[in-house]
């Protein structure tokens, strides 16, 4: 498995379904997109709504934004906060949402439920990365 090789096993968004359902986050925190994070404490993770999670080698992240997040985090233990910060203006990351409603801890009910429709709409049209997950969590207890 190439996890045994890496300085870092990380995800970002429902990638961590990937690393939970590979036994890689057993008793570890973690995080998801907020719509699938109750999933991972079905493959034994501790599940946390944090939008950066590291334990030990292991670095999940919350929705697709929060990958940048974790690149900064990364690289700041790679090479400092000076180079780091320096690499935040290099690609001008200064996030200014319009609306506070990017987390879900914020967000009004209504707008999860209208965001919830949309995602299982979309979910709809194929198999999918949530799909994948079920099946493959099924196919684990078949072969028990």
């Amino acid at each position: 498995m190439v996890d045994k090789t890496t300085k870092w096993t990380t995800s970002v968004c429902t990638g961590s379904l990937l690393l939970a359902s590979a036994g890689l986050l057993n008793g570890r925190k973690a995080t998801s997109h907020w719509r699938v994070i109750n999933l991972l404490s079905d493959f034994g993770a501790i599940t946390t709504r944090d939008r950066v999670v590291e334990q030990e080698k292991y670095i999940t992240v919350a929705g697709v934004s929060a990958g940048i997040d974790m690149a900064l985090h990364l690289s700041n233990k790679l090479v400092g906060e000076v180079e780091t910060k320096a690499i935040q203006l290099t690609i001008e990351y200064d996030p200014q949402p319009i609306f506070n409603s990017g987390n879900f801890s914020n967000a009004e009910e209504k707008i999860k439920k209208i965001a919830e429709k949309k995602l299982s709409k979309d979910a709809k049209k194929g198999l999918g990365l949530l799909g994948m997950i079920k099946n493959s969590k099924n196919i684990l207890k078949l072969n028990k």
